[in-house]
């Protein structure tokens, strides 16, 4: 047994006891009942690289984004069936934290609440390095655990590339990412080309796509483009349409092999 492997074991085993109380049974049944069309987890990044402002910047811009009426719009789009959100910050090995586990969006006060949840939240680490593939481990165990929904959809917010642990390869290859879209906000271009590391190693699915933010202070700016961009019907406004509406700019997925 290699010791990747053991990691991704043990994160597996470590995840699925640390969420176990992220998906509520209550919400798990009004979703099935409403027709859910998303579950979407968003994790944070809170590694050494975030200092206390921009982690603020990030605290403020989701919440910022939750409130934003265009944003609004699209979450409660009439007949279009609620939203499930889940929010968690990550950082080295074997460290995330929940800040919101999996919460049905049925009205603007539901948003309103979770808003007022992210500004609240106490910062779960500072010290810790940027264990990529953990952080998508974590996710994959997350989403198995949501509302049953239409569309499954991680989203990974990060100013920097995997420099502990297992990387997002190995990720792939020992979770369960069946059915699931990963997407990634990328903040900041420190390495030069983060975006491309992003677009070439995290993201997955069809229409995965990576949204760029300038530097923590574009955040709240990106993560609304990013939202509206998920939110939209698939169906509806197809791939060209769901962009121009929400102004994302979409980078797009390479090709990967077979086993990835």
């Amino acid at each position: 047994m290699s010791g990747r492997g053991e990691g991704a074991r043990r994160l597996i085993r470590w995840a699925s006891a640390a969420l176990l109380a992220a998906a509520s049974p209550a919400a798990s049944q009004a979703a099935g009942q409403e027709a859910c069309r998303l579950a979407l987890a968003l994790a944070m990044d809170v590694s050494s690289s975030v200092d206390a402002g921009e982690y603020a910047l990030q605290s403020r811009g989701l919440a910022a984004a939750l409130r934003d009426e265009a944003v609004r719009a699209a979450m409660f789009a009439p007949g279009q069936g609620p939203v499930a959100l889940a929010i968690y910050e990550w950082s080295g090995r074997d460290r995330a934290a929940m800040v919101a586990g999996w919460t049905l969006m049925r009205a603007p006060a539901d948003a309103d609440a979770l808003a007022a949840r992210v500004l609240a939240h106490p910062r779960s680490q500072t010290e810790f390095p940027t264990a990529l593939g953990h952080a998508l481990g974590v996710g994959a165990v997350l989403l198995r655990r949501a509302p049953p929904c239409a569309r499954r959809t991680l989203d990974i917010a990060s100013d920097g590339i995997n420099n502990a642990g297992f990387g997002p390869s190995s990720a792939y290859k020992a979770f369960d990412f069946g059915g699931v879209t990963v997407n990634a906000l990328v903040i900041g271009d420190d390495p030069p080309g983060l975006a491309e590391y992003y677009r070439a190693e995290v993201i997955r699915g069809p229409d995965a796509f990576v949204e760029t933010a300038r530097d923590h202070g574009d955040f709240a700016r990106a993560m609304r483009r990013k939202l509206l961009r998920e939110l939209a019907p698939p169906l509806l406004l197809g791939d060209a349409g769901a962009a121009a509406q929400s102004g994302t700019r979409i980078i797009r997925p390479r090709k990967r092999p077979a086993n990835r």
